[in-house]
């Protein structure tokens, strides 16, 4: 994701957390979490208006696999979920049940 789109992501919903950029996916490549859009799910996102290109910055038509890590306020990791298939994704309420046992 390019800068711009981040601030306005950031301004939109309020957020007061950092975000970890990774333009070109250089660091999610590291770690070997990135995947090759296919040519249909290229056409998909095409039709809903969806432009990696602008978006990323990019031709290359990558996407860091979906990840959830949660990191306490002394920069310990509380939680990782990282899996192979981009289709399966960490559920929003486990994210809220770790976040709130954070919270004192």
């Amino acid at each position: 994701m390019q800068q711009k789109y981040a601030s306005n992501l950031i301004k939109n919903l309020g957020l007061s957390f950092p975000l970890l950029l990774d333009p070109g996916n250089l660091l999610a490549k590291q770690f070997r979490m990135v995947f090759k859009v296919s040519s249909a799910l290229k056409e998909v996102y095409q039709s809903f208006g969806i432009d990696l290109e602008r978006f990323n910055g990019n031709s290359n038509w990558e996407l860091p696999l979906p990840a959830r890590f949660v990191i306490d306020r002394d920069g310990s990791v509380i939680s990782a979920d990282l899996h192979p298939d981009h289709t399966k994704r960490p559920e929003p309420e486990e994210t809220l049940e770790i976040l709130k046992r954070l919270t004192p």
